[in-house]
């Protein structure tokens, strides 16, 4: 009714409720399935009043950008919808709206998000805490940096969860926060950092996920928004944030804004704000604090960020996982060109992005015409049934090499073979199709891009290519498993790189071939199942299932661990 709004980190979604406490067992913590899940800690603000009128209009805003329809004001009402269990800290006080929004057709990009947070680094006194589910943003760790390097400069304290959600973030964004936390490191010339995570006896493998986006300044100034301390969330994604400001020293709000830090960090540190406010008048700074008061229970524990070398060698620059604009060719281009190579490495990415562009448009007629029917398993069965048995093999992989250059899914093709074909042929055809479209694709990366990347000397890419090559079979075996770039779309860019071919194949197949037998010979026993259900066909789709989803495992552990 534009009267409340809420601004934060907490998604609606499963795996968010919590209590402070965030005890190791908590019987009420369980998803929608019924299925405990590891604690949660997030923060949002509750305000109401003309910014929550301001809020309105911009979630209007966006509803009419992303849907086409408008969305009428609630218009004056007399109740008030103000939660009767939550009581106000803070009352008659501005507060400032920050976002984030992309450059999109003829609105400029909204940069205010990274603004405050680089503005509120530069003016901080005597300390600066973050909370973040991530720290990856190149241009906060410089602001943050120069600080760290001045003599008289503020303290910095980061808390950030032990490890990020899955072991896809864990082998990304974990990775480039060890760099940015390093270069931090590097410039602590006066030991005034400290990197810490939330720990919680009882927790064995699991942790704390602290999900909070949070900026607390010499308890003058508080940040409560969505945006994380991420590239993405200064520039590409959609941010929100709110922020309230002291106007003089010792007045309401520096108060409110003390309490509110007082109580996070009790909550950390597994004490009172009342023991927390007796350390800070005996000891001298925000770290002598929390140093004082760590114990080996629930407690702040420092947070190692450091990655192995080969883990680090695999990921990419910062640009690419965690981008900070839209992906443009410009942006390409501006990161990873060098100026002498622009303009004949401008003309050769375009010519890339047209053959990208034609196959993006191959899969837009397999999924939006009639071409998608052509390949349902019935006709297809059918049309192998009339091939001659020796020809099968070359029709099977030709269509496969054929279907999956039109950016048909290679999921949905492996699926198709264990339908269409019976017993190990369905698995070897498809695993030979992928690979075989896997080099045609390498091939044509190579042919179009090879001289582009020899001219980009120094530049980043080459650096990555570099890097990439060092351990490519391993690099290649891992990103097969990791779903960040369509299947088609990876071949070609890993033939514009220094990977040789024989590590690109051998990597392919041990990537590809636990993943194709999951999926080929886990659809044939179900196909099998649901034309003669029967308990023993139940039976087996359960065991194969679980055989191959533990081997498809212990295979990946073994990539990230080699």
């Amino acid at each position: 009714d534009d009267r409340v709004a809420f601004v934060g980190g907490i998604d609606l979604s499963r795996w968010r409720w919590d209590t402070p406490e965030h005890r190791a067992e908590d019987s009420r913590r369980i998803d929608p399935d019924g299925k405990p899940y590891p604690p949660f800690h997030d923060v949002m603000f509750a305000v109401e009043g003309e910014v929550a009128a301001r809020l309105a209009d911009l979630a209007r805003t966006r509803w009419r950008r992303s849907r086409g329809r408008k969305i009428r004001a609630a218009g004056k009402l007399d109740s008030n919808p103000w939660p009767g269990s939550v009581e106000p800290r803070l009352r008659d006080h501005p507060v400032a709206i920050a976002r984030t929004e992309p450059a999109h057709r003829d609105r400029a990009a909204v940069d205010e998000v990274m603004r405050l947070y680089l503005d509120s680094i530069a003016a901080a006194r005597s300390y600066i805490y973050i909370e973040n589910q991530y720290f990856t943003a190149r241009c906060l760790a410089d602001a943050l940096g120069e600080r760290l390097e001045e003599t008289d400069g503020p303290e910095v304290v980061l808390v950030l969860p032990k490890r990020t959600g899955g072991w896809l973030e864990q082998a990304t964004m974990d990775v480039l926060r060890g760099r940015m936390v390093q270069q931090l490191q590097d410039s602590d010339r006066h030991g005034r950092l400290r990197v810490f995570y939330p720990h919680q006896p009882g927790l064995r493998d699991a942790c704390i996920s602290v999900h909070s986006k949070i900026l607390i300044v010499d308890d003058r100034l508080l940040r409560i928004g969505s945006s994380n301390t991420s590239s993405r969330s200064m520039g590409l994604d959609t941010e929100c944030d709110l922020a309230v400001e002291s106007a003089d020293r010792g007045d309401r709000v520096e108060r409110f804004i003390c309490e509110q830090r007082r109580v996070l960090l009790a909550e950390h540190l597994g004490c009172t704000p009342d023991k927390l406010a007796r350390a800070e008048s005996v000891e001298s700074g925000l770290i002598a604090v929390i140093e004082a008061l760590r114990t080996e229970g629930r407690s702040l524990r420092p947070l190692d960020c450091s990655v192995p070398e080969h883990i680090d060698t695999l990921v990419p620059d910062a640009g690419i996982v965690d981008p900070e604009e839209p992906l443009s060719p410009d942006y390409f281009v501006s990161n990873y060109v060098p100026r002498e190579g622009r303009r004949s490495g401008r003309r050769r990415l375009v010519i890339f992005l047209v053959v990208i562009a034609g196959l993006f448009a191959l899969a837009a007629a397999w999924r939006w015409t009639p071409l998608h029917e052509w390949l349902a398993p019935q006709r297809l069965a059918g049309l192998i049934a009339a091939i001659p048995v020796g020809y099968r093999a070359i029709a099977a992989v030709a269509g496969f090499v054929i279907a999956s250059l039109m950016m048909v899914p290679v999921t949905l093709l492996a699926v198709i073979g264990g339908v269409v074909f019976e017993d190990w042929q369905a698995y070897v055809y498809v695993l030979l199709g992928a690979l075989v479209s896997a080099a045609a694709g390498f091939g044509a990366g190579r042919a179009v891009s090879r001289d582009t990347l020899d001219r980009m000397s120094g530049s980043r890419l080459e650096e990555l290519s570099k890097r990439l090559a060092e351990r490519g079979t391993v690099a290649v075996a891992l990103l097969r498993l990791v779903p960040i770039a369509p299947f088609t779309v990876f071949n070609l860019v890993a033939g514009a790189s220094h990977i040789g071919f024989r590590q690109f194949i051998v990597g392919s197949l041990l990537g590809l071939a636990p993943t194709l037998a999951a999926i080929t010979l886990f659809s044939q026993s179900l196909w099998a199942l649901l034309k003669s259900p029967s308990l023993a066909g139940i039976a087996a789709v359960l065991i194969i299932g679980g055989a191959l989803a533990l081997m498809t495992h212990l295979v990946r552990r073994w990539l990230r661990s080699g």
